[in-house]
This record gives structure tokens, C-alpha cells and sequence, in this order.
């Protein structure tokens, strides 16, 4: 072990070297990618110096999503103490089912998700779970919801026409989740939003009119604290007393924009937090906690229990059910992904998650200033959003980035809304500061110049 260390200390001090020196990795194209990389698995095993080699060439050909150059996806950089606290996880190896097998570690979870529901205003009967990622925590939003409004969905089966009301631009996961829990895509209803990309309260309510004429069973609205692509936040406010007339269960998706309740100054943007039944966050996005680290809270625990238990003898064999992970979870067998955000949190406290957090909005306005102060700039964002979506010179914006991507430049990534397509800078990356803001539009510029794009 002590030699794997050795070696791993090697090979984490070149990637840090290759950040700065190649921040975006050239990348092998798909058709020639095992003939590039040796990534067979043979009979007899590897020698050392090779095995190095060929994780020397991954790593120089593997998307640097820490660099100053990566803008692609809703996660980026890299927060020195959470990363401290997963290679820790990594080598304890807990599972977090049960108290006997991770001991501290379950106490570790719980702190992190009972400070969660202080600050969001849950009394003292919510509680949550870790979740294998943001779209599993739509799920398990969904299931809960599906059972508390028919209990017998459990043992019968769904056996009525049962809805979802989600914004036609929330998370694909929606539609997948209907999919998966039995409900049925044709079951989910698109809710119009308006120019900023905020769900249309008005239109709720109407769709949901229309489906109690129709005999149908309305059960859910998933609302979002940042919008996949604008970066919008729904209005709680307006869609709470909606939900609360019709009895159907609020869930507010925060897992790109969610940790805006760190912020003093953002957490407006999720006013109403308190009176809906779920919440979920990555801390993984913008509080650059290492993937994976979803979490979902809810405001009456029983609702977790009562989806998620299941008795095991040979499993739940000390400790009660507040310790005993697994009965409310949706996985068994979990790793421990608490203890990266809980060395970040430790390490920084509760000021330093709103400082990171308020960093993230001062950088995206910054992007946008410069965007309105250069006329060969388009802007399609809006304020409060750290989606700063434009176009340049009128670039079709998904050959740009492509070529982008391509040629190693930048890695960004485009969106549409309105039937108009754009490119979507996303300031989430933790590791940038407005100077590579500065140098990702001059890099850019550079590059539609150099290759005559315009």
C-alpha cells in the first residue's frame, strides 16, 4: 500500500503540473481511442513501469475539469480539504448503512443534514439522506410523494393515471424518474415558464384544473433553484399556496443553484424553502465538493421510512434506526460521500461556504459586464444566475464550442432556450477568479480570429 501511495503522490503531482501546463487535454477521438490508449485487460498482469505509463497517458488525455479552462459542465475545481476528506473516505472504506460498519461516519451524515434543514427553516421532524446524485434525489422526492398520496402504491402497484408538474426546462430527470417509478413520461406536465425561464404559477395551476376534470391524480410539483441552462430560480412563493390547495407535495431541486441558502445575499433567490416538503442539494456544484455528494431533505423524516425501510436481520443488527443509514436510503450498500463535505464545511465554515458561494454570482456579473460593454457580444442570461449564456458575432454557438473543444482552447458548452441557441459559460468552476474570466474571452476571440470564423 505504501508503494501505491507513493505512486498515486507521483501521478496527482504531474495531473496538478498538466492543469497549468495543457488545462484543456486534447481530445482522442472516439473512433481511434483504443488505438490510442492502452486500455486492454490482459491475462497476465501488468509491470509496474508500464502500468505508470499507461496512467501517465490517461491522465494527459482525461478532461482536466479543475483547470481554469474548464466552463462545460455544472461542476468544476477543486476545494483542497473536500477532496482531503474523500481520499480519506476512499481509504477508510466505510459503508453507510449501518452504525456498526461506519461508527462516527454515520454521525458525520447526520450533522451535515440536520444543519441543512436548520438553515432552510425544517423543524425538528425532517431529516435526509445521501443520494447517488442529483437525479436519484429527484427520485426519491418523486417516490415519497407517490406514496404518501397512495399508500398502497407500495404493495399494488400504481394502478391510476397519477401526475407530475415539472417546467419544460427542469431537469431531464423528471421525465426519466416517471419512467423509472412507474408513473409514465406521458404522466408529466410540462409547465410553461416565463422570459427569465421561471415556472409560470398561472399555468400550474390551469394544468392542474385540467387534470382533476379529467379524473386523473395530480401528486407533484417539482420546482428548480437553477435551471439547467438560464440558471433560473422558480418562485416558491407563488407556487406553495398552489400546492397547498391541491394538497400535492413541493419539491425544490436545488442541485445546480441550491447553496445559495449559505448566501446572506442569495438566499432570497430560494425564498419559501421552508414550506416545501423536499429539498435537494450538490455539493458537488458550486461549493466544488468532489463528485459525487447529493443531498435530499425532508420536512417529515417519517416520509423517508416509510418509502425507503425495509427490515434485514442479518444487516440492522445493533444501534437503532436513527443510526441505521440503511432504512432510509435508497441504496444498501453507500459509500461515505459526507465526510469531503464535512472536511470542507469544518475547514471553512459556515462563512467560508457563503464566501465561495458569493464569489461564483461576483464572477458570472463580471462575465456579463463584459459581455454588454463589447458590442460583438449577444446576451441571452440574466441577472442572479452564474449561467452566462451570449453568443459572439453571431457564431453559431454549437460549432464554436465544438472547435473550441477540438482544438483544446476551452472547454464550454452551449444551450438553447427559446428556439435560440447560445453558449453557456458557467462560472461554478472553483478554482477560476475574474482574471481567467478575462483570459476565456480573449482566448476566445483569439481563436474565431486566428481560424476565420467570423
Amino acid at each position: 500500500m505504501n508503494k501505491d501511495l507513493k505512486l498515486f503522490n507521483e501521478l496527482a503531482e504531474i495531473l496538478l503540473k498538466e492543469e497549468k501546463q495543457q488545462p484543456v487535454a486534447k481530445p482522442i477521438d472516439t473512433d481511434k481511442l483504443y488505438k490510442t490508449l492502452d486500455l486492454s485487460l490482459n491475462e497476465h498482469p501488468s509491470l509496474d513501469e508500464d502500468l505508470k505509463k499507461t496512467l501517465l497517458e490517461i491522465i494527459k488525455s482525461t478532461p482536466k475539469t479543475a483547470s481554469t479552462s474548464f466552463f462545460n459542465q455544472l461542476f468544476g475545481g477543486r476545494m483542497s480539504k473536500a477532496t482531503l476528506g474523500d481520499l480519506l473516505a476512499v481509504m477508510l472504506n466505510n459503508s453507510m448503512y449501518t452504525y456498526k460498519v461506519a461508527g462516527p461516519q454515520v454521525g458525520i451524515e447526520k450533522t451535515i443534514l440536520h444543519n441543512i434543514c436548520d438553515i432552510i427553516g425544517y423543524d425538528k421532524y425532517s431529516d435526509g439522506t445521501f443520494a447517488p446524485g442529483g437525479s436519484m434525489s429527484n427520485f426519491m422526492a418523486m417516490v415519497m410523494a407517490r406514496d404518501k398520496h397512495n399508500s398502497t402504491v407500495r404493495t399494488a402497484g400504481v394502478n391510476s393515471k397519477m401526475i407530475v408538474y415539472t417546467s419544460e426546462v427542469s431537469h431531464y430527470s423528471i421525465n426519466k424518474n416517471a419512467a423509472l417509478m412507474g408513473i409514465g413520461r406521458d404522466q408529466v406536465r410540462q409547465v410553461k415558464v416565463n422570459a427569465e425561464g421561471q415556472m409560470l404559477a398561472s399555468d400550474l395551476e390551469l394544468k392542474i384544473k385540467e387534470d382533476l376534470a379529467n379524473n386523473n391524480q395530480p401528486f407533484f410539483v417539482n420546482a428548480t433553484a437553477g435551471t439547467t441552462v438560464l440558471g433560473a430560480f422558480d418562485n416558491v412563493e407563488e407556487i406553495s399556496p398552489i400546492c397547498n390547495t391541491y394538497n400535492l407535495w413541493l419539491h425544490l431541486d436545488g442541485a445546480y443553484g441550491g447553496s445559495v441558502i449559505f448566501s446572506k445575499k442569495y438566499k432570497h433567490l430560494v425564498s419559501g424553502i421552508e414550506k416545501t416538503d423536499s429539498f435537494s442539494i450538490n455539493a458537488h456544484k458550486m461549493l466544488g465538493t468532489p463528485l459525487s455528494c447529493s443531498i435530499i431533505v425532508v420536512q417529515d423524516k417519517k416520509y423517508l421510512n416509510q418509502s425507503f425501510s425495509n427490515d434485514a436481520e442479518y444487516l440492522y443488527q445493533t444501534d437503532g434506526d436513527d443510526f441505521n443509514l440503511g432504512k432510509t436510503s435508497l441504496q444498501c450498500g453507500r459509500r461515505n460521500d459526507a465526510l469531503k463535505f464535512w472536511t470542507l464545511w469544518k475547514s471553512v465554515g459556515t462563512t467560508g461556504l457563503e464566501k465561495i458561494v458569493d464569489k461564483q454570482f461576483e464572477i458570472a456579473d463580471y462575465a456579463r459586464d463584459y459581455i454588454k460593454a463589447h458590442p460583438d457580444y449577444t446576451l441571452y442570461s440574466f441577472e442572479d444566475s452564474i449561467s452566462v449564456c451570449f453568443n459572439y458575432k453571431a457564431i453559431d454557438a454549437k460549432t464554436l464550442c465544438t472547435k473550441l473543444y477540438e482544438s483544446a482552447e476551452l472547454m464550454v458548452g452551449y444551450g438553447s432556450f427559446n428556439d435560440t441557441d447560445f453558449i453557456r459559460l458557467v462560472t461554478i468552476n472553483s478554482s477560476i477568479d475574474k482574471n481567467d474570466i478575462s483570459n476565456f474571452f480573449k482566448s476566445l476571440e483569439t481563436f474565431v480570429k486566428t481560424k476565420n470564423l467570423a
